[in-house]
């Protein structure tokens, strides 16, 4: 992650259903990888057959699988959406973080559902959706912060921590622009807690709203209050999608025109993402755009 977007204010586990593995498609109606000369587009097939299938990395509050159900924040945005666009059936796949978008281009989901943050390098790889969250950064510390940790700053000031991230987040891009050098490559939220725990970190660096709800109700942990990394005296603050192929561009279009229904009305917002711990501040401002982050243009 070389280059970084700033702005200063701010269903079942384990589905096996890979059938949808040849439904990219383009604009021309072709469908990709499938040889067999189908011509309807995946937002075409996702509707008549009522079905679409989306890859989570089961990073809690945005999005899990509990009790073989699926939810969490952009599941709540995701069922609604593809509802109005007459697709009720929701498949999930939860994989590893770095397999998300290999596995979307490679047609074993149509999309993504995980908050994934706006990167430049990420745009040259999938399509985004317009805005859906902002979110800040935290650390996840052993109770009573004993190396007196603020912020990835203080971890590179510091020289003697142990820092652990999530392989192909952005804060494993901010640890490496910081000079941060022992660092802890983890394939989940869950594995970043678990270092901390077992004190093989001495912190776990992720979204504020995630790491705020993974540890209210562990004695062991504690988070150090959501800040905006600054580099070079630059503040960074993340936002984040749903995730589509570069060429499923019906599909990006009818999802941005449900997804404006809702972000454009703070209050319909809130009623899907509030339960699990967002708020107004996470709401994208409506001149804030994807071509923008795509672009690194905010930095």
């Amino acid at each position: 992650m070389s280059k970084r977007t700033t702005r200063t204010a701010l269903a079942t586990l384990g589905v096996l259903t890979l059938a949808l593995a040849g439904c990219a498609s383009g604009d021309n109606g072709s469908a990709g990888g499938d040889g067999g000369g189908d011509t309807q587009t995946t937002l075409e097939k996702a509707q008549e057959s009522g079905t679409i299938t989306l890859a989570v990395a089961s990073e809690r509050p945005y999005s899990w699988v509990e009790g073989g159900e699926p939810t969490g924040a952009t599941i709540a945005l995701h069922k609604q959406i593809f509802s109005n666009l007459g697709i009720d059936d929701i498949k999930v796949e939860e994989v590893e973080w770095n397999s998300l978008i290999p596995g979307l281009n490679a047609g074993r989901w149509d999309v993504i559902s995980a908050g994934m943050s706006i990167l430049p390098d990420r745009c040259e790889q999938a399509a985004f959706s317009d805005p859906e969250i902002m979110y800040t950064t935290t650390l996840a510390v052993p109770t009573g912060n004993p190396e007196s940790l603020s912020d990835l700053g203080s971890v590179a000031e510091s020289g003697d921590v142990t820092l652990a991230v999530q392989s192909g987040a952005i804060e494993e891009g901010y640890a490496d622009d910081l000079g941060i050098s022992d660092v802890i490559k983890v394939d989940s939220a869950t594995a970043g807690l678990e270092a901390v725990q077992s004190g093989r970190a001495d912190a776990f660096a992720l979204t504020a709203v995630s790491l705020n709800w993974m540890t209210q109700d562990n004695a062991d942990l504690e988070t150090t209050g959501a800040f905006v990394q600054e580099l070079d005296g630059v503040a960074q603050v993340g936002a984040g999608s749903t995730v589509f192929r570069q060429d499923d561009n019906d599909l990006l279009a009818a999802y941005n025109e449900e997804l404006a229904k809702i972000t454009g009305d703070e209050q319909a917002y809130l009623d899907l993402v509030e339960p699990f711990g967002f708020t107004a501040e996470n709401l994208p401002p409506a001149d804030l755009t994807t071509a923008q982050l795509c672009a690194g243009e905010l930095g």
